[in-house]
């Protein structure tokens, strides 16, 4: 939101400076993004008439003048611009004055013409606006008035930025409450009028979609001068929010919107085929819209009609064919109160965003409406004539918003706030802020106001109360706490332990948004429904995320793409995954996840560059699961899944139960994500191995281990896992670990067959085992695998 500080102080006026009147702002909620000036640094220009001009006669291009400043004579100064004529009011530098730049200005002759000044444009004086030529001022403008003070230049443009739930200062009615609020000032509300009615036009309103437009007016203005001018005062207004002038139908509208904060609307007259109806749009309608571009409307969003068809997007944008234009004589002035979540998401469904969605999908205030359309009325006829018809209104008080009750305690105040304010001065902080207030029994009884939908529970009348006390007036204390040892369990394993040992593993933690891109997520998870944001901060942020991979392997595409391609990171946090059946239809699921690409090593002389693979990532898996106590628990059993690689992917298991999934990703799939080279990821729920095995501690035997190597030829689909697993139920206490270290085909082994290399540990606590002993524990052991693997030794 851009505004002109003098506007703002016509409304109030502190007795403070620039520099502090922004700081007011900011703490009050309203954080200021820049301040600039208007003009630029110049002096001596004063308004001018043109009383006589003539062709140069030995330039073109250049034109002889001679310019009444409200001196004693007349000036003669040499102008090139294409619009300079006789009778022009105009920016008139005289001798001495000083333009930006430090360009002084000096009697001189240009072409053998003497001149004693320059006839000045925006842009040499500094003024950012878009014109050919000299300025061109009002013909009611005084000569040798300063043109500084005639246009009010000495002022500021100011920047804020305003969160979405304050559209109440989206306007300057509103920023002008909250500067007389924290300085105890009345708000001067400029004093116009009602428009009585001259004619008894009146205009048909069918209300079909109460729920989504609970008010809305229309009045007729005839006989409009739409070629009239805009004054120059609100053309300067305009600009100085950062609006260009375009006619004074549309620069009136924009005039309401930033004054009162009411998004208004034209229609041509002659154009509408009554009655206007408000509705929903129907399959297969489109709207030519005002700017050219053919918008094919959804059945979502909200249509002003009339018996031909659709007229505009409500609260949007307007059409073409219904627009004011040169030849309109008659106008319907339109002005509304939609419903935030009508209009809320329905302009980006377009790729649009206008000023009026801007304001109406935040909440405008829903007793506005028909001051608005007094004070446009009485605008439009004070610039363009025409005659008035009545006001028509049609209203559904049942969808209209309520005004909210909220109860605020003593005890709740101070507690938050860590501070004591006196009762009154609450009670004064709260009435200032235009709410309705009592108090009794310790407790405040509060109503909203209508232009305040962010009120809503106790906390909100905390921030409140903080904020227009001044947070720098609360003092600072230390919180009181009683120290006490926090009770601890062993089996609870600390996130931040995996994490310290993921980022010694050379990994790093990354945090991405959990809105995704749908499309890219539709790479990663075909066959699931997401959750769709209905007011996403872009098209590329409207969904939830299925799972933290889609931020990860982004993240992986942005570094590839800055020639970073060793890339290891890790992240937790929530997926949403859509079910009927969970709290608000969305299962919240915490989860881990990790993601690897590039070679294993970093780049070294003495070593070979090695690409990642599968069991690499399996192994840094392992070697977290070996910190919860559940790595021989979990077990990896083969499975596919829609974007990764189908030989390459195994869901991870524990108890039965799937809790992740582990796999390079599909090459398809990372052609149509922008990855390059190979990619593994795995991602685990937290909470299936936050819980950790406590450690049962043995003695360490005294006695030497004894270690028998094993090549076992089994049918290629056995998983090596099963037959380990096999391995430990048979052996008895004695075998303390198996491993598999090396898997063979080729030569000496069967077709369909590998060979597995197992190492077998096995040692007593009690005695020193004699071969007779070990030979017992590897005949049970290829007992077992010959009866449930057909597994035999290799020759």
């Amino acid at each position: 939101m851009k505004f002109s500080e003098s506007w703002v102080r016509e409304w109030v006026n502190p007795a403070i400076s620039t520099a502090q009147l922004c700081d007011q702002i900011t703490m009050l909620g309203l954080e200021v993004d820049g301040v600039e000036k208007v003009a630029g640094d110049f002096s001596g220009v004063v308004v001018g008439e043109v009383v006589e001009c003539a062709q140069h006669p030995d330039a073109d291009k250049l034109r002889v003048t001679k310019v009444n400043v409200g001196g004693d004579r007349l000036l003669d100064i040499v102008c090139g611009a294409p619009n300079c004529r006789q009778g022009l009011k105009v920016a008139c530098a005289t001798e001495g004055a000083v333009l930006p730049g430090d360009f002084k200005i000096k009697k001189t002759k240009l072409r053998g013409q003497p001149s004693e000044g320059m006839l000045c444009s925006f842009s040499e004086l500094g003024i950012d606006v878009e014109s050919s030529g000299i300025i061109e001022l009002p013909q009611d403008a005084p000569v040798g008035t300063n043109l500084r003070d005639y246009l009010t230049l000495d002022d500021n443009t100011v920047e804020i930025s305003l969160t979405p739930n304050r559209a109440d200062c989206l306007s300057i009615a509103g920023i002008a409450r909250e500067i007389g609020v924290v300085n105890k000032l009345a708000v001067n509300t400029p004093h116009f009028e009602s428009v009585k009615a001259t004619i008894t036009d009146k205009v048909d309103i069918q209300l079909h979609a109460p729920e989504a437009c609970p008010r809305y007016l229309l009045r007729v203005v005839k006989n409009v001068n739409v070629q009239a001018p805009s004054p120059m005062w609100l053309q300067e207004k305009l600009r100085r929010c950062g609006i260009r002038s375009i006619d004074p139908v549309v620069d009136v509208t924009n005039y309401i919107l930033l004054e009162l904060g009411q998004p208004m609307h034209a229609f041509d007259a002659a154009k509408v085929a009554q009655p206007v109806q408000v509705r929903m749009a129907k399959s297969g309608e489109a709207l030519v819209l005002l700017d050219g571009s053919t918008a094919k409307l959804k059945d979502n969003t909200l249509l002003i009609a009339d018996q031909n068809g659709p007229l505009a997007m409500a609260g949007i944008f307007g059409g073409q064919a219904s627009g004011v234009n040169a030849e309109t004589k008659d106008i319907i002035l339109e002005a509304a109160f939609f419903a935030p979540l009508a209009i809320a998401g329905r302009a980006r469904q377009y790729g649009l965003h206008t000023d009026s969605s801007h304001r109406f999908e935040r909440g405008v205030d829903f007793e506005l409406q028909r001051q608005a359309m007094e004070r446009a009325t009485a605008l439009l006829v004070e610039i363009c004539g025409g005659e008035v018809g009545d006001i028509c209104e049609v209203a559904s008080d049942a969808f209209l918003p309520k005004l909210n009750q909220v109860s605020l305690r003593r005890e709740k105040l101070d507690a938050l706030l860590g501070h004591h304010i006196e009762t009154e001065t609450v009670t004064d902080i709260l009435t200032r802020l235009g709410l309705q207030v009592s108090y009794a029994n310790d407790v405040w009884q509060v109503t909203s106001a209508s232009w305040r939908f962010d009120i809503e529970i106790e906390e909100d009348l905390v921030e409140e109360i903080a904020r227009i006390y001044g947070y720098n007036s609360i003092p600072n204390k230390a919180p009181l706490a009683h120290l006490r040892m926090r009770e601890h369990k062993e089996a609870d394993l600390d996130l931040a332990r995996i994490k310290t040992a993921l980022v010694d593993a050379d990994y790093q933690e990354a945090i991405t948004y959990s809105f995704v891109d749908p499309k890219i997520q539709s790479v990663l998870h075909p066959q699931q429904d997401a959750l769709v944001l209905p007011n996403p901060i872009s098209v590329e942020m409207s969904a939830m995320r299925l799972s933290l991979l889609s931020g990860l392997l982004g993240a992986v595409q942005y570094n590839q793409n800055r020639q970073q391609t060793r890339v290891r990171l890790f992240e937790t946090g929530l997926r949403f995954i859509p079910d009927t059946q969970a709290e608000f239809g969305v299962r919240q699921e915490f989860v881990l996840a990790a993601v690897m690409t590039g070679n294993k090593k970093a780049e070294h002389w003495a070593g070979k560059a090695e690409s990642v693979d599968f069991f690499d990532l399996k192994g840094d898996l392992e070697s977290i699961l070996s910190l919860t106590g559940t790595r021989n628990l979990v077990k990896f059993v083969a499975k596919s899944y829609p974007a990764l690689h189908p030989g390459q992917s195994a869901a991870i298991m524990l108890n039965g139960e799937e809790i992740g999934f582990i796999g390079t990703l599909h090459p398809n799939a990372a052609k149509q994500l922008g990855l390059n080279g190979k990619t593994v990821v795995f991602e685990i729920l937290w909470q299936a191995i936050a819980t950790r095995q406590v450690v049962q501690a043995k003695e360490i035997s005294r006695f030497p281990a004894n270690r028998r190597d094993l090549a076992i030829v089994v049918a290629e689909g056995v998983a090596a896992s099963d037959v380990l697993d096999a391995c430990r139920e048979v052996a008895g206490e004695t075998l303390t670990q198996v491993n598999l270290f090396d898997v063979y085909q080729g030569n000496g082994v069967a077709e369909g067959h590998k060979s597995l290399a197992i190492s077998l540990i096995i040692q007593d606590n009690e005695k020193t085992l004699e071969e007779d002993d070990i030979n017992a524990v590897v005949s049970v052991v290829l007992s077992e695998l010959k009866q449930r693997f057909n597994a035999y030794l290799r020759d």
